[in-house]
């Protein structure tokens, strides 16, 4: 059993910063990745960053790259996205997710854990 619990997330206004967690259980951690997506109303989710088991590779969007960062504790079995200059674009619920297998990290259908999702909403 595999148990994500998201935390981290608020009420910033643009250009500010929040830094969310994904605390993991279970043998998320053994998983080949571990990644962020997001989902805005109405839209898809959508893969935000991912990071593989040893942290030696990351993975980030096109949208966020430069302005977000996703890190790892293996000590303490949680994963980290810091998020700089937010934009309003950029509100939606955040989740976590483990990857099933190998694989492209941005297909959310090869994710088969997912956390309950932490909201994030940026102001103009």
């Amino acid at each position: 059993q595999v148990q994500l619990v998201e935390s981290g997330g608020g009420l910033v206004q643009a250009g500010g910063s929040l830094r969310l967690s994904c605390a993991a259980s279970g043998r998320a951690f053994s998983r080949p990745a571990i990644g962020w997506f997001r989902q805005a109303p109405g839209k898809e989710r959508e893969f935000v960053a991912a990071i593989s088991w040893g942290g030696g590779a990351t993975w980030y969007a096109d949208s966020v790259k430069g302005r977000f960062t996703i890190s790892r504790d293996n000590a303490k079995n949680t994963v980290f996205l810091q998020m700089n200059s937010l934009k309003p674009d950029d509100t939606a619920v955040y989740y976590c997710a483990a990857q099933a297998g190998l694989g492209s990290v941005s297909t959310t259908t090869l994710y088969d854990y997912w956390g309950q999702g932490t909201q994030v909403t940026v102001s103009s």
